[in-house]
């Protein structure tokens, strides 16, 4: 075999493998609507063109299936037989086979020596299953047969060589009808529009080539390196006032710019790609399950760079298929719980911000986050201490430990806990991020996040002790600059962590050199000149970052760190500098999970005892500003408080007429803010989360549930507390505000009157 014929073959495989992929969704979408022709036009043309390309490169094994293939899809076209699962089935069955046979054929150059013949069988049989009986006359089934063979006939010229055809011509008789010539130009000549437009798109197909991905791949190595080029001239720039050199620098930048904005689109594809096999993955899985379901696809077209579709496809698989096994139940399950006994399976993508969101629905039964905890204390992943302190969110990314499962028992799909933690490791490791939400009863939903491409990527150029750092910009989300000045006035501090109030938010604050161990580090409090305040998103977590100098933004090329440096979670990767230096990238979600602000981390904030407390004395005071019911401001002492804390509204249990909560190994009762005072009714929506303020003494907790916690203030405030009612102590004007200042202790009194005499005895 020639070289030639390796590309023949080659090419062959290419487009065969393409009609694979179509025949799969077309098979899935005709049992569902199998009144469509067009579909089932399609799956024939399809199986038409392999079986033809097989004959004409002697693969008899391929050519043989194909054409039993072709010969039922035949009878379903004309309407002789009508569709069926088995049918359908066996149908699947053949692409498996012929997918299988061209794996052979690229590595050994023949079909294989399995025949299938069993398989052929099996669709010869299927052409008789339910075709429609035939009347008794024997003329009219005489000429019935004498119809179908000469359309055999017909269809047997048709694949007559067309040079076959022209030798047989006379060379006389073609001179006696030249004249034809002049009717074909004028045949041509008017032609009508639409037949134009039939021939200009066939034109288009014969524009595109396909071209191999290692080009590709070298072709957006040398951009990179070109990008570097072209930074480095940049530098150059600023210290050099020759305008012509200027000049070419600015033309080398546009040029640089545009050509790697065309290489990166020819590496972009839709997603759609990675989701065309699911409508099989999920007929065939839910087939097994003895389970109905609808799979929906909304955002197909949305393009992310070649080499993360690959990165996603085995996380995201997996994803679907435990939607299927686990989150959708079987028919009468449904059915009695009142829904439909068809399962919906929802999957999404958009682009937001620099980056690819796909989200993964199931109208499911959900995951019960007791159940996740139950689980993981029986396996010994987390202690039952542990397991009391979590929130639901908390408990919900336990399924992303190794070795965890909820399912009952271990089948060929799932239940061995070993799925979940290779996705996230594979979603992080082309730095994505994924999270869960569940519903019981209801739904369950992940959603990944992953960036548009690892190549080249923008980012900002930071310092901190004298070091330069690189932030992907799909993490920024602005950037802040105090003076000394405002410190003191902006930044508070929660035991020793620092928070800055922007736009009416708490914003925590992490220090880079103390989180990459730097030597140099100032504290805030010891600060007399300004700061600079990276504001990064790592999920759906804002935090600010503390660095010494923001320089500028610039487009760097990802290097991949060494594989001793794979346990360093504060760095992404490598980039080489315009001025020839290395650069560290920083992880932003490797920040935050170090820092201890991500969801899988008990998410609290420690407040300091403050030695003042609101008094009609007029001295210094600190304290804590809420909303609560009707929206009315309200102030705490921040003497008072103890933590911070954010449950899940599903968290909250009762015990006889109290709301309580299971809380470090507890149980603490929690009053609602706006039902308790009068005139605070209640008049917002339900939510999922809720803020508590917690009191604690003698080792006892008491949680206050309000609407909003959103500033800390110090300042000197009078009280005037002849203007009180229950549980407030009197009114303050705080920032211009009036501002009614609570009675903690009055409040627990009037709840639970011994609460804590009990644990003082």
């Amino acid at each position: 075999m020639n070289d030639e014929d390796d590309e023949i073959i080659k090419e062959f495989l290419t487009e065969c493998n393409e009609h694979l992929d179509n025949l799969d969704n077309g098979f899935v979408a005709i049992e569902q609507d199998a009144s469509d022709p067009k579909i089932l036009s399609a799956i024939f043309r399809s199986i038409h063109t392999i079986k033809g390309g097989a004959g004409m490169l002697a693969f008899n094994k391929l050519e043989k299936l194909t054409h039993a293939a072709e010969s039922l899809l035949s009878l379903l076209r004309d309407g002789k037989i009508t569709l069926e699962t088995q049918i359908t089935t066996n149908l699947l069955h053949t692409v498996d086979a012929v997918r299988s046979m061209l794996a052979c054929i690229a590595e050994t150059g023949q079909d294989g020596e399995e025949e299938y013949l069993s398989l052929i069988e099996t669709l010869h049989q299927l052409q008789s299953i339910n075709e429609q009986p035939s009347l008794p006359n024997v003329t009219e089934s005489e000429q019935v047969s004498s119809e179908t063979e000469a359309q055999d006939i017909q269809n047997a010229s048709e694949e007559l060589s067309s040079q076959h055809e022209l030798s047989s011509v006379d060379s006389h008789e073609f001179s006696e009808h030249s004249d034809t010539r002049d009717a074909s130009f004028n045949s041509i000549s008017n032609t009508d529009p639409a037949h134009l437009s039939e021939i200009k798109a066939t034109n288009l197909v014969d524009s595109t080539i396909r071209i191999n991905v290692e080009l590709l791949d070298k072709l957006m190595n040398l951009v990179g390196e070109l990008v570097l080029s072209r930074n480095q001239i940049l530098q150059f720039i600023s210290m050099d006032s020759d305008a012509s050199f200027i000049s070419v620098s600015q033309r080398l930048n546009l040029i640089t710019s545009e050509l790697q904005e065309g290489v990166m689109k020819t590496r972009m594809q839709p997603i759609g790609n990675v989701w065309g096999k699911f409508p099989r993955v999920i007929r065939d899985l839910a087939t097994s399950c003895q389970k109905k379901v609808a799979l929906q696809m909304l955002g197909k077209e949305t393009e992310l760079d070649k080499t993360l579709i690959e990165a996603i496809k085995d996380p995201l698989t997996h994803i679907v298929r435990n939607s299927v096994d686990h989150g959708i139940e079987r028919p009468e399950v449904r059915k009695a719980l009142g829904k439909p006994e068809e399962g919906t399976l929802s999957l999404k993508a958009y682009h937001e911000g620099g980056h690819v969101n796909i989200e993964i629905t199931d109208d499911g039964g959900g995951i019960s986050s007791e159940k996740v905890k139950e689980k993981a204390v029986a396996k010994g992943l987390i202690t039952k201490e542990h397991a009391s302190r979590m929130s639901e969110r908390d408990a919900l990314y336990l399924i992303f430990l190794p070795g965890l499962s909820t399912a009952e028992k271990v089948t060929n799909v799932s239940g061995r806990g070993v799925g979940m933690d290779v996705v996230r490791t594979n979603i992080e490791r082309i730095n994505g991020t994924i999270d869960i939400q569940s519903k019981v009863g209801e739904s369950t939903t992940i959603k990944v996040k992953i960036p548009l491409t690892l190549a080249i990527i923008p980012a900002l150029i930071v310092t901190c002790d004298r070091n330069r750092y690189a932030i992907p910009q799909v993490n920024l989300l602005e950037l802040v600059r105090l003076e000394c000045s405002q410190i003191k006035q902006d930044i508070k501090f929660i035991k020793d962590t620092p928070v800055y109030k922007l736009r009416g938010k708490l914003l925590p604050l992490v220090y880079l050199a103390k989180e990459l161990e730097l030597p140099h580090l100032s504290q805030l409090k010891e600060i007399n000149e300004s700061i600079n305040i990276v504001v990064l998103q790592a999920g759906e977590t804002h935090f600010g970052l503390i660095v010494d100098n923001i320089n500028d933004t610039q487009e760097i090329v990802v290097k991949p760190l060494s594989k001793l440096l794979k346990n360093v979670t504060a760095f992404a990767g490598a980039t080489i500098m315009g001025d020839g230096k290395i650069s560290l990238i920083l992880d932003v979600m490797g920040l935050a999970r170090k820092a201890g602000l991500l969801p899988n981390n008990m998410q609290s904030k420690k407040i300091p005892h403050m030695s003042h407390e609101a008094s009609e004395s007029g001295e210094k005071q600190t304290l804590l500003l809420l909303r609560s019911g009707n929206h009315s401001l309200m102030a705490v002492p921040l003497s008072k408080v103890d933590r911070i804390e954010e449950f899940h509204e599903s968290n909250i249990e009762t015990a006889g007429k109290q709301e309580v909560v299971q809380y470090r190994n507890s149980i603490m009762p929690l009053v609602r803010l706006d039902h308790y005072i009068d005139g605070h009714s209640t008049t917002a929506e339900s939510r999922e989360k809720v803020q508590v303020i917690v009191y604690s003494r003698d080792q006892r907790n008491f949680g206050l549930i309000v609407d909003h916690v959103y500033d800390i203030v110090e300042g000197t405030f009078m009280l005037d507390s002849q203007i009180t009612r229950k549980g407030v102590s009197g009114t303050a004007v705080v920032e211009n505000k009036v501002t009614e200042i609570l009675d903690v202790e009055s409040i627990i009194h009037s709840v639970l009157p011994t609460y804590f005499d009990s644990a003082s005895a």
